[in-house]
């Protein structure tokens, strides 16, 4: 009985996911037929104000884009030794709203995590992850940008009301979420610059129990994603979030400590749903498209998941965007096609 409540939850769930986006199939200037559809993933930009001039020639650059729909920041709106004032926070708000299109963003450590250090003003992190939802969330079931969309945030489920920032919307025939999952970490690296009795082997209560509380939403919503996924035969899921999960070192590794839950939990429902997968994030201002993730096989051992493609968006000091082509009909679902802007190229 309990497995036909949850089925049916999430088909309800599923229904109300297609019918919150069902116009991003459709709105705004219409493309030829052919031409398809494509979303922009930039991330870890603009690093400060001299930065500022060369984003705006990658948000030209996407608005001159028939194809783009949707424009998904991973995160880290700001530069590491930036303040994390609410006036940063307003200025980088209004300059995404510059896109013609729907706009999404992710969280970054930059964002809120870092915010303890004295040259970002001291801040207790967990105060200005309230304000930067308050701020990049006017409204959780609705993106900002030129032209917003309805997505389903989770906060809309019973006991994760905080969690504006994950979101989920229905894109030419897939899945898209974006999971709050930030470098440093994520959350576990001690906020030592205001607390300097605040390490790994003695962390603050309240650092702590945010990265659980955020953990277990992450948890809950890679679920709730393949679930409507699953539920509406949707060709592929795509989930953006911010940090590089440090795929390169062993899950003992200290630093791969606050990725591994939500890294097995991806293995876990990338193998059962059997369609293409596509995990994009920042952090490492690195552009890259492989194939990172391994999961068991029959008989013992493990192999590469073929299903699973991480890429992972430029980022400061080069300051350009990846497209991602979305096609239903495709075995692949997804192709990426990084885009240079020749004005940025030498610009440091």
């Amino acid at each position: 009985m309990r497995k036909s409540i949850l089925a049916i939850a999430s088909f309800a769930f599923a229904a109300t996911v297609f019918h919150a986006a069902a116009d991003d199939d459709h709105h705004r200037h219409s493309a030829p037929r052919g031409d398809g559809l494509s979303f922009a993933l930039i991330g870890d930009v603009p690093y400060g104000l001299a930065e500022e001039v060369q984003f705006d020639n990658v948000i030209a650059d996407v608005n001159r884009s028939r194809a783009v729909r949707v424009v998904v920041h991973t995160g880290d709106v700001k530069k590491g030794s930036e303040r994390c004032d609410d006036a940063v926070f307003l200025r980088r708000f209004e300059q995404f709203q510059k896109f013609d299109d729907a706009f999404i963003v992710t969280p970054g450590d930059n964002d809120w995590t870092d915010c303890h250090r004295s040259n970002n003003g001291g801040y207790v992190p967990t105060e200005r992850l309230a304000r930067f939802r308050e701020i990049f969330y006017p409204d959780p079931r609705r993106t900002t940008g030129g032209r917003p969309i309805r997505v389903v945030p989770q906060s809309t489920m019973p006991g994760f009301e905080p969690y504006v920032e994950n979101v989920m919307w229905r894109f030419g025939g897939t899945t898209m979420a974006t999971l709050h999952v930030v470098g440093s970490n994520n959350d576990l690296a001690p906020w030592n610059q205001i607390d300097p009795t605040d390490t790994y082997e003695t962390p603050r209560a309240d650092r702590i129990a945010e990265y659980e509380g955020r953990k277990a939403a992450a948890l809950v919503w890679i679920d709730r994603v393949f679930d409507t996924a699953v539920a509406t035969h949707s060709a592929g899921v795509m989930i953006a979030m911010q940090a590089d999960p440090n795929l390169d070192l062993p899950s003992t590794d200290l630093q791969r400590r606050g990725f591994n839950d939500v890294l097995d939990r991806l293995v876990v429902r990338t193998i059962a749903f059997g369609k293409p997968v596509l995990l994009a994030h920042g952090d490492s201002h690195y552009y890259r498209v492989d194939k990172p993730l391994a999961g068991p096989v029959q008989g013992g051992g493990s192999a590469m998941l073929e299903n699973f493609t991480r890429v992972e968006n430029f980022g400061t000091p080069n300051v350009h965007w990846v497209e991602v082509k979305v096609d239903r009909r495709d075995p692949n679902v997804f192709t990426i096609v990084p885009h240079i802007i020749d004005a940025n190229r030498f610009a440091r």
